[in-house]
């Protein structure tokens, strides 16, 4: 089968989709991959560090879309590339489908197999492949590195002939993955850590990670199947901000991970809460481009309101593009890996299994994601 990989062509994207290794172990497979030119050049791999891999340069980028049988992205395709492909060639990327109806109906009319990597179920088997989980590790640490840049202050505890000067609090709101390793990139760095989640089962979690957990009572709240926060009523989420605002004015620096799959991101600080903090404080918003958790966010925007600044910056993994290509480019290759028939050296489109079942949006001309016709009402 060949493998066309194609190029990212996203003006502020300098990750790549696959690196050279991962070319190396595809190839072994028996899979004939052709990359675009330059697709690793924002990360500093070399066309012929991919060619010394195995892989082949295409001709064009329309002539490899006419002639895959797979292609791999980082980004979701524009919709005049998805009419070049042929019928039944299997398309593997980001999709965000819940936003991009119409790209998902140009996918099925191309008689594509379209995977969403996003909606690759959070199961063990499915770990070494699931690239939410790995780039939001990655935002989680960027996030982290982003605010102790632009805070005034310094994150740790220091004891110097001019006085002892007080670590940085920081106050972590969200304890999935990025959360996870925000606070311990924060405790890294030598600050106070809190965190707060809805879902009372992480509290044992942000112990271990020597943080404080703020404890807000919600009532009945917890995660979906698949590890998710599950969204709050009216009255929780106003008890929710009670809880949140003591913590907020106390903090240096503040990020907010909450998002809910498929749908916009909570809003959880108001400006009622940006009121209470310190001037000088720092907000991460890292749901800011599904709609933000914080009132006045903005998209790649540094916003001051009541002297606070309020960070929206998009793609964090982005900022450490190498080790996200590397982290991206593994699990690629491990789902490749998984659905590949070593005998007929195909990669197999197996609905029978429980991930391609998550993360397969068309197939054959139809809709077959039972996920995305119930959220869509499709």
């Amino acid at each position: 089968m060949i493998i066309a990989v194609m190029k990212v062509r996203h003006p502020r994207e300098k990750r790549v989709p696959l690196i050279p290794s991962t070319v190396a172990k595809l190839v072994k497979l028996g899979a004939e991959v052709v990359i675009e030119s330059g697709l690793g050049m924002s990360c500093r791999f070399t066309d012929e560090a991919y060619q010394e891999a195995g892989a082949t340069i295409g001709a064009s980028r329309e002539d490899m879309l006419k002639r895959a049988d797979i292609i791999l992205r980082l980004r979701k395709p524009p919709k005049d590339e998805v009419i070049l492909m042929k019928k039944g060639c299997i398309h593997v990327s980001y999709l965000d489908p819940f936003n991009e109806a119409d790209l998902v109906d140009t996918l099925k009319d191309a008689w594509a197999s379209a995977i969403s990597l996003e909606m690759i179920p959070r199961t063990t088997v499915a770990q070494k492949m699931d690239v939410l989980s790995s780039q939001a590790n990655l935002g989680g640490y960027a996030a982290v590195t982003l605010a102790a840049e632009q805070l005034d202050r310094v994150f740790p505890m220091m004891t110097t002939p001019a006085g002892t000067i007080k670590p940085a609090q920081v106050f972590i709101i969200g304890v999935g993955v990025a959360g996870l390793q925000a606070i311990a990139t924060a405790k890294r760095l030598g600050a106070r850590v809190e965190a707060f989640d809805t879902r009372p089962v992480v509290e044992e979690q942000v112990k271990s990670l020597g943080a404080k957990f703020v404890t807000v009572d919600l009532g009945e709240t917890g995660q979906t199947k698949d590890g998710y926060a599950k969204a709050l009523t009216p009255e929780q989420m106003a008890l929710q901000k009670e809880g949140m605002a003591k913590a907020c004015a106390r903090a240096d620096v503040v990020i907010t991970t909450a998002q809910l799959f498929g749908r916009p991101a909570p809003r959880i600080i108001d400006h009622t809460i940006l009121a209470q903090m310190r001037p000088g404080s720092v907000i991460i918003d890292m749901a800011v481009e599904t709609g933000g958790n914080v009132e006045g966010s903005e998209v790649d925007t540094i916003v001051e309101v009541e002297g606070v600044k309020i960070l929206g910056i998009a793609n964090l993994p982005g900022r450490v593009a190498t080790t996200a290509s590397q982290m991206y480019s593994a699990n690629l290759g491990s789902f490749i890996e998984h659905f590949w028939d070593k005998e007929n050296k195909v990669l197999t489109v197996d609905q029978d299994d429980e991930i391609m079942q998550g993360a397969l949006i068309t197939h054959n001309g139809e809709i077959v994601s039972k996920m995305y016709k119930n959220i869509m009402n499709k």
